[in-house]
C-alpha cells in the first residue's frame, strides 16, 4: 500500500519516528536499525498503550510504528483514540506486528494505518519505507 506523504518539516529537521512495542529485543532491534538511515531520529518510544497516548500528546512525529500486541492495551485501541481525538496524531502511521491477518490489516486502514508489515518477515521492508521516507524528507528540506 502506498500513498504520498507531506511533511511540515522545516529545513534540515529529521523525520521524527515514534515507537510503540512492548518486546525489549524488537525495540533494541528497531532502534538500532532506524538510528542506522541517516535523517531519521527515533523521537519516542513506548511499550504500552495509555503511556504511548501520553507521549504522542506532547511529542510530535511524523511516523509512528505500532506493535498491535501490547503488554497492557494494543495498538488497535491506540490507533483507534489516536483516530477519534480532536488533534489527531498527523503522522503516517504503520503497524509491525506478528498478527498479520486480513482482519487486522482491515481495522488497521479503518484507522488510518498507511502500511502494514509482518514482524516475523518484513523487517527489511519496513526499513526500506522508512530510508524511502527519510530520504524525500531529507529532499524537501534541501529544497527549503
Amino acid at each position: 500500500m502506498t500513498q504520498a506523504t507531506t511533511f511540515e518539516n522545516t529545513v534540515s529537521q529529521p523525520l521524527r519516528v515514534f515507537l510503540v512495542e512492548d518486546s525489549l529485543d524488537v525495540r533494541e532491534l528497531m532502534i538500532e536499525n532506524l538510528a542506522m538511515i541517516p535523517g531519521v531520529v527515533v523521537a519516542g518510544v513506548s511499550e504500552s498503550e495509555g503511556d504511548a497516548l501520553n507521549q504522542l500528546n506532547a511529542l510530535p512525529c511524523d511516523v509512528l510504528i505500532v506493535d498491535i500486541q501490547l503488554k497492557k492495551g494494543n495498538g488497535i485501541n491506540l490507533l483507534r483514540q489516536i483516530s477519534e481525538k480532536a488533534k489527531a496524531v498527523n503522522a503516517l502511521k504503520i503497524i509491525c506486528s506478528n498478527n498479520a491477518t486480513e482482519v487486522f490489516r482491515r481495522v488497521g486502514r479503518q484507522y488510518g494505518v498507511n502500511h502494514f508489515f509482518d514482524k516475523t518477515s518484513e523487517f527489511p521492508q519496513l526499513f526500506e519505507l522508512v530510508k524511502s521516507l527519510s530520504s524525500a524528507n531529507l529532499e524537501y528540506n534541501a529544497r527549503g
